[in-house]
């Protein structure tokens, strides 16, 4: 071979090495806007503007914003909006309808940061929503989030758990975004985290969603255990997951109502307790 030919074979290859380089750098850059791409971009008016909060139990499941000790008489069966603001109150000087929420992401579902790595604090001019409240039980179960309805001794209704949006499309794609986290005192590891309509996993933290039809009780959405007449806080926190392929621009300003629904169920049964 001839050093030209040669000379021009070497080149050759080169451009093909560098065509190589350019187009692996090209899916990099691709592959960090797509992860980067979820959270809101316009900061100024990110979040959700206001929602709903009303917490139902069923007939041997109580609950509280307050602890009352062993006196089950003190506890309700739902928790109010009206609760709620007391509480906000009392302890951020807020109220429901001002806390708006913004992107932040959490890898356990109790603490959490902004996209630039800055810790977020609850119930702030923009961040996540978070109270504390006391469950009781007339004798040991599991505590489970549930979609199912009825009612309890004296008649009244209990919702089941739903996440919704009145906003017009595509602002209620809000509901594909957000995390509900459950953090029961005293309980080791991640907090259980809800996803409404959840999809693909994109943090590490670990989520559950809920069927729309019959329940099936297990592991994956069994939120904590109460001993019989024993107290057990609870806190609960509502975000906006960052990471979300959801969580863009087009979802701000968006309206989130949101129920919860709890059911007891007795330790090795997968029916509710009775």
């Amino acid at each position: 071979m001839s050093l030209k030919s040669y000379i021009q074979k070497y080149r050759k290859r080169l451009r093909k090495r560098r065509s190589l380089i350019i187009f692996l750098s090209i899916i990099t850059i691709l592959s960090m806007t797509t992860a980067t791409y979820a959270w809101f971009t316009v900061n100024t008016f990110a979040g959700v503007q206001d929602f709903e909060l009303d917490i139902s139990t069923g007939d041997d499941l109580r609950v509280s914003m307050e602890n009352h000790g062993s006196d089950i008489s003190r506890y309700t069966h739902i928790l109010t909006n009206d609760m709620i603001n007391s509480y906000l109150k009392k302890n951020y000087n807020k109220q429901i309808k001002d806390v708006v929420l913004d992107p932040v992401t959490s890898s356990n579902g109790k603490s959490f940061k902004y996209q630039n790595g800055k810790e977020a604090k609850p119930n702030d001019t923009d961040s996540y929503f978070e109270f504390e409240c006391y469950f009781i039980a007339t004798k040991a179960m599991h505590v489970h989030l549930t979609t199912e309805e009825g009612t309890d001794e004296e008649g009244e209704k209990i919702h089941g758990t739903k996440v919704e949006s009145d906003s017009p499309a595509p602002k209620n794609d809000v509901v594909k975004a957000n995390r509900i986290s459950f953090e029961a005192a005293g309980a080791s590891g991640n907090a259980k985290t809800y996803e409404p309509n959840k999809g693909r996993s994109v943090t590490s933290l670990s989520t559950f969603d809920l069927p729309s039809g019959t329940m099936t009780y297990n592991d994956s959405n069994n939120l904590f255990t109460l001993e019989k007449l024993t107290p057990r806080k609870v806190t609960v926190r509502l975000w906006l997951e960052g990471e979300d392929p959801e969580c863009v621009n087009r979802i701000q300003g968006a309206n989130l109502s949101v129920r919860l629904g709890f059911l007891g169920i007795k330790e090795g049964q997968s029916t509710p307790a009775g």
